[in-house]
């Protein structure tokens, strides 16, 4: 009877020691679970939100602001061009200058500055009178084409055209002054007005002449 109870005491106490070590490793897997969780919560709570790019939350939104802004200038700059008025004579300051003086391409280059304080545009080509010529030159046949658009002035900007002088012989008109006039979207031409002539070989002669359309870049610039 006695070995009996010394075994079941032994094989209780092994029992109760076994119960204790799963009861351990439990424990121990738990704590590793909630270990990782709490790491992985807060691994995800200092990683900054991204989109697929890489860009954090704040760079997004410094993007779209950014993306906004350039939108509404773009409008704005559409909607001052839109507003834009045709350009006056009395707004604007108009020179002339003869190049290559008995060469050929022989020309008048025409410079219109807008000193006005708002946008205005001109169109097609100016209007010009040659001297005491009461004729209106054509417009250039070897012209580019698109003189219908709206070419926009900016305050102190500036638009280019150019007379193109055709001098055959001994039978010429010569001159050192010319008048022109804006035209309007219709075609219509505004009144005339003197241009200022500068540089040392102001006059000019032609047996025939015309015009070049408006265009912010010169004309013959070689």
């Amino acid at each position: 009877m006695r070995t009996s109870r010394i075994r079941t005491t032994a094989l209780a106490a092994v029992t109760a020691a076994l119960a204790l070590g799963l009861t351990a490793c439990g424990s121990a897997d738990g704590d590793s679970k909630a270990s990782g969780s709490d790491k992985a919560a807060s691994t995800a709570q200092s990683r900054p939100a991204s989109n697929g790019d890489g860009k954090s939350g704040t760079e997004q939104a410094n993007s779209t602001d950014d993306k906004a802004s350039g939108a509404t200038d773009e409008i704005a700059s559409k909607d001052a061009t839109a507003g834009a008025q045709q350009c006056r004579g009395d707004e604007m300051l108009v020179t002339a200058v003869h190049r290559f003086a008995g060469q050929q391409g022989d020309h008048l280059l025409v410079t219109a500055s807008n000193q006005g304080t708002k946008p205005c545009w001109v169109t097609s080509f100016p209007a010009v009178r040659l001297g005491d010529d009461s004729l209106e030159l054509p417009h250039s046949k070897k012209d580019n084409p698109g003189g219908d658009k709206h070419i926009t002035l900016q305050p102190g900007g500036k638009a280019y055209s150019a007379v193109n002088l055709f001098d055959y012989g001994s039978r010429h008109q010569t001159a050192q002054s010319l008048a022109i006039a804006l035209r309007g979207a219709d075609g219509h031409e505004s009144p005339y007005y003197s241009v200022v002539m500068k540089g040392q070989k102001q006059q000019f002669s032609w047996n025939e002449a015309d015009v070049l359309n408006w265009n912010t870049q010169k004309p013959y610039d070689f």
